[in-house]
């Protein structure tokens, strides 16, 4: 199967910059409605969606982030979750992190990372499954872009995080305010004008945030 996904993902994905970070290119697609009725979209199958194909807002913001401040990543080890293309993970492993973990439920985004990460001539560990259930590992660094969008994910998504921050990880996000996001959780780094697919989100541009979670219940005595 990853042979099968590898060659799925050139058939229908062309290697391009990526817009707002033009520095990493990237295996996406150039029709995306086409595409997503191919791998049975709108959840009408097991198959998810095919999120390794395009370069989302949050994401985009998060590399652009990492890449204009490669210090919060040189030399640490890094988890990207639902890493989708790999977009994040590459952004770390030019800032020169020690290590880079992408984990995916996707196989298909499993092999679109692999081949990301070698057309960008970096060292990427692509990782097949769902772990957040568990915790971020040794990772000292835990990246997450634009996966606040349903509210079962952000519930799960925010226990993941909590219990990696609470361990000593710097845990960033990049969010296109999406409703699910909570904020009250989290502070600003940096926001940006980011181009999206019109298509995926109706509009060119979304004003993208980059946060980092803080750890502590709101309200809390700092």
């Amino acid at each position: 199967m990853p042979d099968l996904s590898a060659a799925f993902v050139r058939l229908h994905a062309r290697l391009a910059p990526v817009a707002f970070v033009p520095e990493v290119r990237l295996h996406q697609a150039d029709e995306p409605i086409g595409l997503w009725e191919l791998t049975e979209g709108e959840f009408h199958s097991a198959q998810p969606p095919p999120f390794w194909a395009f370069a989302w807002a949050g994401g985009q913001a998060l590399a652009r982030y990492v890449t204009d401040h490669p210090e919060l990543v040189a030399g640490r080890r890094v988890l990207d979750l639902a890493s989708g293309s790999g977009l994040v993970a590459i952004a770390a492993a030019r800032g020169g992190a020690a290590t880079v973990r992408a984990v995916e439920v996707d196989e298909r985004a499993v092999a679109a990372v692999a081949l990301n990460a070698e057309a960008n001539g970096v060292r990427v560990d692509a990782e097949l499954g769902d772990i957040l259930d568990g915790d971020a590992g040794d990772a000292e660094v835990v990246l997450a872009g634009d996966v606040f969008y349903s509210e079962a994910m952000a519930r799960r998504m925010l226990r993941f995080l909590l219990r990696a921050a609470r361990s000593g990880a710097r845990v960033l996000v990049g969010d296109p305010g999406r409703a699910f996001l909570p904020r009250e959780r989290f502070h600003e780094l940096a926001a940006y004008e980011v181009p999206v697919p019109e298509a995926l989100e109706s509009v060119r541009v979304k004003h993208t945030t980059v946060w980092e979670l803080d750890p502590a219940p709101p309200g809390a005595a700092r």
